[in-house]
């Protein structure tokens, strides 16, 4: 039904046309196996037969290929307009939110949840030709004896009962193994990211193996295995009910009731006939039934596909003031739950004021909250309590977007793009050399055309790449966390003492997370946090400030 609505959604017009013409297909195929009956008892004459049968067969072969390639083409608009709406409503989504998700749901449903939904929509051509054709006999059928098709129909309905009796446990072990595969991605995920630590110990990596993969990956082999099961069960029986439909209508019910030779052989060409189709269509259910559960995953993640391209385009808001004079933060609170427990960790209050050619430093131990005020800073997060003034101006929903653009960041888990994606600079190579010099980076790195050789460099070198794309943005304000901390102490030196002063010189705001305390005299301002709370700030900091922090710092 999911999948139903969401086709209709998609585009309900193209459906009934190909549905219409699938239809018309059908009643051409319900007409050849009337002809050939016609033909085996001699009713009709051979020219006419000839024609009729030609025509027919013609008839039959358009119409099911244009419906075939109408179908084939929305399908495949469909998917392509699905992953494009899927990555839009991911990008579009609040950062906390996608957190909450997870990076192993996510990835699971733009992997597997698209694939099956993929499938399913592939199917849709040979679902509507089998469903016509199916149409079409039973049509054909109840013309030819309403009595008999009646019976039949009765007894179908029995037969269907029973079929949809093991589709529904099939569906239901169909989603217990899709659960499963989402436990499956998280730990494929801890497998590739933890590598290391579990090639250095031993017992980690057996438990790993025999406490995790295992489990999971035989749990979701006994559920897939048993709905596929399910399913085959249930076309036996189709085919068992077909074989006992044709028994019925040959040796029974001729001795309860006078049936004409051309009834019988009608009937018993309609039903092996549709053998064929019907077992298609069964064949085609369970990928129906992956789809169903995979948009069912999708709207749980809370990325809502019922409005396909509802996102404003951000293109259209304003670009990001270039002059600017005082950023503050007030009374900045937020709050959010720890895995571990039910205590909720709550950052703030916090005051923060920066100008132009100012830089400041935040500072405190580990789980302080630092990662999270730059988040708040830079209106990743949306706070709780207070607010953020840009030139006066409050920061809300509604220009948060606006807001985001004076900032380039480099975060503590930064990611690093192979492309320089989104700088119009006419001379951006160029320019791309000149830092990746600065950077002592040039030996190793090119540009060319806006494209770097090679982002697989250490993870200092490539922390200095994200450095390279946030001086390459050439935006108001910059935020570095914990930039220094994977730097050789010859490249840290130069990036507190060369690198930040130049960004000072050039009259951009500078907030710096850090913990390298021996640097703290060269800020304008100093924050510290300690778990949430501010415990100090101030201007031109003393030595004993950063000295009496070294002991909380780690």
């Amino acid at each position: 039904m999911n999948l139903l609505l969401f086709l209709l959604r998609s585009s309900w017009g193209t459906i009934a046309l190909a549905t219409l013409i699938g239809l018309l297909s059908g009643s051409c195929n319900a007409a050849l196996i009337a002809l050939i009956n016609k033909a085996l008892h001699g009713e009709k004459s051979m020219q006419f037969l000839i024609w009729s049968f030609v025509g027919l067969g013609l008839a039959k072969l358009g119409t099911a290929a244009v419906s075939q390639l109408m179908l084939s083409r929305f399908a495949q608009r469909t998917m392509a307009e699905l992953r494009k709406e899927m990555c839009r409503k991911i990008l579009a989504a609040p950062l906390r939110q996608l957190e909450q998700v997870g990076a192993s749901r996510l990835l699971a449903s733009l992997t597997e949840d698209v694939i099956a939904i993929s499938v399913a929509l592939r199917s849709m051509p040979t679902l509507a030709i089998d469903g016509a054709i199916l149409v079409g006999c039973f049509a054909y059928l109840s013309w030819l004896s309403p009595t008999i098709f009646l019976l039949m129909l009765g007894l179908t309905v029995l037969g269907m009962l029973s079929h949809w009796w093991l589709w529904a446990r099939a569906f239901r072990f169909l989603r217990l193994s899709r659960d499963q595969q989402d436990n499956l991605f998280r730990h494929y995920r801890a497998l590739t990211e933890g590598i290391k630590e579990l090639r250095i110990h031993r017992k980690r990596r057996e438990a790993f193996f025999s406490q995790k993969i295992e489990p999971t990956t035989e749990a979701f082999e006994k559920h897939a295995t048993d709905g596929i099961s399910h399913f085959i069960l249930a076309n036996s029986w189709n085919q068992l009910f077909f074989y006992l439909l044709i028994g019925l209508i040959l040796l029974v019910l001729p001795s309860m009731k006078e049936i004409s030779g051309t009834v019988l052989t009608g009937y018993v060409l309609t039903i092996l006939y549709l053998m064929g189709p019907l077992r298609g269509i069964m064949n085609v259910f369970p990928s129906f039934g992956r789809a169903n559960i995979a948009l069912q995953k999708i709207k749980g993640l809370g990325l809502s596909l019922s409005a396909l391209g509802a996102e404003g385009n951000s293109s259209s808001r304003p670009d990001a003031a270039l002059s600017w004079k005082r950023l503050e933060i007030k009374n900045l609170t937020f709050a959010y739950q720890r895995e571990e427990g039910n205590n909720h960790f709550i950052l703030g209050p916090v005051d923060l004021a920066i100008h132009p050619g100012e830089i400041v430093f935040v500072v405190g131990g580990n789980g302080s909250g630092k990662s999270t005020l730059v988040k708040l800073f830079v209106g990743l997060y949306t706070p709780e309590g207070g607010e953020i003034r840009l030139d006066g101006r409050p920061v809300t929903d509604e220009n948060r977007e606006w807001y985001r653009q004076h900032f380039s960041v480099v975060f503590s888990d930064f990611y690093v793009f192979e492309d320089l994606l989104g700088l119009d600079s006419p001379n951006l190579d160029a320019h791309a050399r000149d830092y990746l010099g600065l950077l002592q980076l040039d030996h190793k790195v090119q540009v060319r055309d806006g494209v770097l050789s090679t982002t697989a460099l250490s993870q200092g070198q490539r922390k200095r790449l994200a450095l390279l794309t946030a001086y390459l943005e050439e935006r108001p304000i910059y935020v570095f966390d914990e930039w220094a901390a994977d730097q050789d102490p010859q490249f840290k030196n130069i990036f507190y003492t060369q690198l930040l002063p130049e960004l000072k010189a050039s009259g951009k705001g500078v907030l710096v997370i850090t913990h390298d305390d021996r640097y703290f005299h060269l800020a304008d301002h100093v924050v510290k946090l300690d778990y949430g709370k501010e415990v100090s700030s101030g201007d031109s900091p003393l030595r004993a400030v950063a000295a009496g922090s070294r002991t909380k710092l780690v």
